[in-house]
């Protein structure tokens, strides 16, 4: 699994088309710009801080920096990922004053530790020398129209919000918002060998809720 979840070139690309419109005061550019961004923006605030409400609070707040720094922008970056950079700060400063933020580092060293991101059932081991660490029960093949039905997006949306929380933050940066792994990783202060990792195995445990539910669908 590349990429999960992840929206059409036409809505990643929302921002700097609509650049112009935003400086120039435009209200439905900007409106347009929180129905993109805003779940996504509370869904990475609500990994530094202690609950849903407070992760909406930041996103509020991240909105008035963007409408407040908007003018200043130089486009060193692309709006989105500026964007995320504001909501991502905002966040973080809340966690410490809640004295409940754990630095995401450790947290991402955390989730990088510990066994196998897929069940090493599923590859041949040393007995097997020729296939030595080939899939012996290889990842199914699923039909385009079940990927993108409305019920199998609700399962990786599921899955996404069960995962440990950089690894959450990980994936929907990278796969849901199309930043790259350079991005990722400043914005997540986490290293480009943590950030892969991470995304592995994030990648790994919703491919596995995918399999899952296509396995009872077929079986129903």
């Amino acid at each position: 699994m590349t990429s999960v979840e992840q929206a059409p070139a036409s809505e990643r690309s929302v921002g700097d088309d609509v650049l112009p419109r935003l400086l120039a005061g435009d209200e439905a550019a900007f409106l347009a710009l929180v129905e993109r961004y805003h779940g996504s923006m509370v869904r990475v605030a609500r990994g530094f801080v202690a609950s849903e409400a407070v992760a909406e609070e930041v996103a509020q707040e991240a909105w008035v920096g963007v409408l407040s720094g908007l003018a200043t922008f130089e486009g060193r970056s692309s709006l989105k990922s500026w964007i995320f950079r504001i909501v991502t700060n905002c966040a973080k400063t809340r966690g410490q004053r809640e004295r409940r933020s754990v630095p995401i580092s450790a947290l991402a060293q955390e989730e990088t530790s510990g066994g196998p991101s897929v069940e090493p059932e599923r590859f041949f081991d040393s007995s097997h020398p020729r296939w030595a660490g080939n899939w012996s029960v290889p990842p199914e093949r699923w039909a385009e129209e079940r990927l993108v039905s409305i019920e199998t997006i609700e399962v990786v949306s599921r899955a996404i919000d069960e995962l440990p929380p950089v690894q959450k933050q990980v994936i929907s940066l990278r796969d849901v918002e199309g930043l790259t792994a350079e991005e990722a990783c400043e914005l997540l202060g986490i290293s480009e060998a943590n950030q892969r990792v991470l995304l592995h195995r994030a990648r790994s445990r919703v491919r596995s809720a995918v399999e899952q539910y296509m396995k009872a669908g077929n079986l129903s």
